[in-house]
């Protein structure tokens, strides 16, 4: 039905524009209860009491539940982290709290006003440990430990070795030696965490709240709980954003535990929990921090040669997806550039910093900051063009990077290098206006689709044919979180190619896991690339029962991606992704130097999509990454001093505004087909971010002559820098 590549309407823009999308904190029921929690606010302590007497009684207040109330006090994904922290659980240390944002208590009452006042009447008892908020003190053999039974405060620690480093070093023509330092961001998405949980007719703890991978959030759950996970129920209404912060449980199992406890009690009521902005700032994981320390060679004629990187990542108080970052980050870390010679020494620590875990890009953002300047700096010190240096030293199909595999086919990074330089020649050159300055900046980046290091990637989907002589209506069963990107819109429209109708006759049955299997998270660009392969699968088996007559034809089909592998221990080599997406992006700002603010006036990004399934989808996805990586570049200050978060605000920590995007974003969508992507297409939602720091801090040193090896780059740490360097913009 040609749907395919073209702009639809999405499904849910009449609703959300009209005010009628329902979103979590919208819905009600009658006779509810409202559930408030206690926060640690404390980073490293242990609880000795919890006092609860007064707010028990306290009119109003159904229950207070603590770690004892836990069947199996802890979550994760690598579960490591207190459901409550405090005395009385069945988990050793659970006691412990790590980080401001531990939950201690969870108060269920009739109203907000009682639970709020409940709060204050509970008494905690702490005894308050050292608190390790620096990853290097925390890796010294004497340091206090965050988790004591684990005996280490490394959570991860990998490697990657190919050939012989000190020799190229040795024989090399230039080599450049860098330290670098990317930030914590905060991922605030519009919509704070909000849910409702109670028993279903079937007796099924049933919990209505944002996320991004319902099973995963249903395991967690029966596994806190200790029940069949068939006995748990996820619902996800409309999402307000997400970006990886809602990988990691936040509310779902506190109001499983409470829907639970009071019904083991007799009492069936709806309990409803709406965190406040500060509450969701303290409540979920951050993106990593790295300290990156890189060591580059090249030859004479710009060939690189060798590359020596130490990486150490931030992850907070619990592990959450850091070993996952680091692998990835660790693959990155090198460009999407042939080295045959590389050493390089990742590793994950725990601290009493909020935790950190999945955002945008997962490693990739930090690993290709610090290639993208390396390599800059390689082809300052060399004279070569870097454009020209790019392109020599990206691979082609069939070629392997540093992690020692052929890469997936479908290569078209020096495609994206090349489409990007031409729409830079094909710019307005921006003159600058005294005292202003003006810089360039490109840099390139690749992101692996889908998950990857040996996880068993897979997607489910269903498909009902219903009508008689013709097709009338097609139903599709799916579980793919729709946080804003627009995936349910994509996956009508896959279907409606897939089966051969207008879309107009493909319904969606999608945001329940009753009866369904699961199709992944929505993460790692990966939805569209795995759920367009289940659905091509299950379109095709269905339609082979409509042509045989059977009536409704129902059909589902898992998709099996191609394998991956784990990495070697000892060489970390491996085949580490299903497929790749590339970008290369050109920015041109402008700098005051008399107060040290920048203004993004250009963007090019040359995108490679493989397909754009909906191209008006596709261009929105891409400059909402460059919009969101600005920020993260230019004004997101993430401040913690030992422990205690001091921007827990949207008045203390600035996201951008309509006043702060780049004044222009030319977005080119390529497509280059992705041999194992439906109709071609791979996945957009992260690598446009990938390598806009590393262009906006190329551009500002061309702009300055000074390299800047860290962000954010706010008006005042750049106008120290400009200060301590004696820049004046008449000498440049």
């Amino acid at each position: 039905m040609n749907t395919i590549g073209k702009s639809e309407i999405r499904v849910d823009a009449k609703d959300k524009v009209q005010g009628k999308a329902r979103y979590a904190g919208d819905i009600n029921f009658p006779n509810q209860l409202t559930a408030k929690v206690l926060f640690a606010r404390r980073p490293h302590a242990i609880i000795k009491n919890i006092d609860l007497s007064a707010a028990l009684a306290l009119p109003g207040v159904i229950d207070i539940l603590t770690a004892k109330d836990v069947p199996c006090n802890e979550y994760g994904f690598f579960p490591d982290q207190p459901v409550l922290c405090g005395p009385g659980s069945t988990i050793p240390e659970a006691d412990h709290v790590r980080y401001i944002g531990d939950k201690v208590a969870l108060v269920i009452a009739e109203t907000k006003q009682i639970a709020q006042q409940a709060l204050k009447l509970i008494r905690v008892t702490y005894q308050d440990l050292t608190i390790i908020t620096n990853p290097l003190d925390a890796m010294q053999p004497n340091a206090t430990l965050i988790h004591p039974k684990k005996g280490t405060n490394i959570i991860a620690k990998q490697h990657l070795i190919q050939g012989d480093v000190e020799k190229a070093f040795q024989q090399s023509a230039a080599i450049v030696t860098s330290e670098y330092l990317t930030p914590h961001q905060e991922h605030a998405y519009l919509e704070p965490e909000a849910g409702i949980a109670y028993l279903d007719k079937q007796d099924r703890i049933t919990v209505i709240a944002a996320g991004q991978w319902s099973f995963e959030e249903r395991r967690q759950i029966a596994h806190s709980l200790m029940i069949d996970p068939e006995k748990v129920r996820i619902i996800q209404p409309a999402i307000g954003g997400a970006f990886g912060g809602r990988e990691d449980i936040s509310i779902q199992i506190i109001l499983a535990l409470a829907a639970q406890h009071l019904a083991q009690k007799g009492i069936r009521r709806h309990i409803k929990l709406v965190w406040s902005r500060e509450e969701s700032i303290l409540g979920h994981h951050k993106r990593h921090p790295f300290l990156i320390r890189a060591k580059w060679a090249a030859d004479n004629q710009g060939y690189l040669t060798a590359a020596l990187i130490e990486a150490i990542a931030d992850g907070g108080a619990y592990e959450s997806s850091s070993g996952e970052v680091l692998k990835n980050a660790l693959e990155y870390v090198t460009g999407p550039y042939i080295i045959p010679n590389v050493h390089i020494t990742a590793t994950s620590v725990y601290t009493n910093n909020m935790p950190t875990g999945a955002f945008r890009g997962f490693g990739s953002p930090q690993g290709s900051f610090a290639a993208e300047l390396q390599i800059a700096k390689l082809a300052e010190k060399l004279g070569i063009d870097p454009v020209e240096i790019r392109l020599k030293n990206t691979p082609q199909e069939g070629q392997s990077l540093p992690i020692g595999s052929p890469i997936p086919p479908g290569v078209s990074i020096q495609q994206v290098i090349t489409t990007c330089a031409e729409a830079i020649q094909q710019t307005p050159s921006f003159q600058p206006h005294p005292p202003h300055v003006i810089g360039e900046g490109f840099a390139c980046a690749y992101k692996n689709i889908g998950y990857s290091y040996g996880f068993p990637e897979k997607c489910w989907a269903k498909i009902e044919i219903h009508g008689g002589a013709a097709v009338e209506e097609v139903i599709l069963h799916h579980i793919a979180a729709d946080v804003g990107q627009g995936v349910h819109t994509i996956l009508k429209q896959m279907t409606a190619e897939a089966v051969g109708v207008p879309i107009s006759k493909v319904f969606l049955d999608i945001a329940d896991t009753v009866g369904k299997q699961d199709s992944g998270s929505v993460s790692a660009s990966r939805m569209t690339f795995m759920a367009g392969n289940a659905i091509i699968g299950a379109a095709q088996a269905a339609l082979e029962k409509w042509n045989d007559e059977d009536r409704p034809a129902i059909a589902e089909f898992t998709y099996q991606a191609p394998p991956t592998t784990a990495q070697d221990p000892i060489t970390g080599q491996c085949t580490p992704n299903v497929t790749n997406s590339y970008v290369a992006e050109a920015v041109t700002l402008q700098l005051d130097p008399q107060t040290g603010k920048i203004n993004i006036l250009n963007i090019i990004c040359a995108d490679d999509v493989g397909k754009a399934i909906n191209p008006q989808q596709v261009e929105a996805q891409i400059q909402g990454a460059l919009v969101q990586a600005t920020g993260h570049t230019l004004l997101e200050n993430f401040i913690q001093e030992n422990g205690i978060v001091k921007t827990p605000s949207f008045a203390t920590y600035l996201i951008p505004t309509a006043m702060d995007i780049p004044e222009n974003i030319n977005t080119i969508i390529v497509e280059h087909p992705d041999p194992a992507g439906p109709w071609g297409a791979r996945g957009v939602g992260e690598v446009p971010f990938c390598s806009l720091p590393a262009a906006i801090h190329i551009a500002l040193k061309n702009a300055t002559g000074i390299w800047f090896n860290q962000y954010p780059l706010t008006p005042e740490k750049v106008l120290d820098k400009l200060k301590s360097h004696k820049f004046h913009p008449q000498l440049q």
